[in-house]
């Protein structure tokens, strides 16, 4: 399984707003984003849903620059 096969896989969540959000990312910033930014999103995606969920609602912040910035990419770049 491919690399991107296996992030996609993981993008699925229980909520469907989620798996919107985490795809589009994943299909539209991730290949261009940086080595570090890339780390960062694979770290969010093993996040269990409810702390994913108020890291894009800004009800909690993510832990590190790096994780900061793909959630505000994620929360400001989604377009459906």
């Amino acid at each position: 399984m491919s690399e991107l096969s296996r992030l996609r896989w993981r993008c699925r969540r229980g909520m469907r707003e989620l798996d919107a959000v985490m795809v589009y990312y994943l299909d539209h910033r991730y290949g261009e984003a940086s080595a570090e930014d890339q780390a960062a999103f694979r770290q969010l995606i093993e996040c269990q849903d409810p702390e994913i969920l108020d890291f894009l609602t800004g009800r909690a912040l993510p832990r590190g620059e790096a994780l900061q910035r793909v959630v505000e990419v994620i929360r400001t770049g989604y377009r459906p």
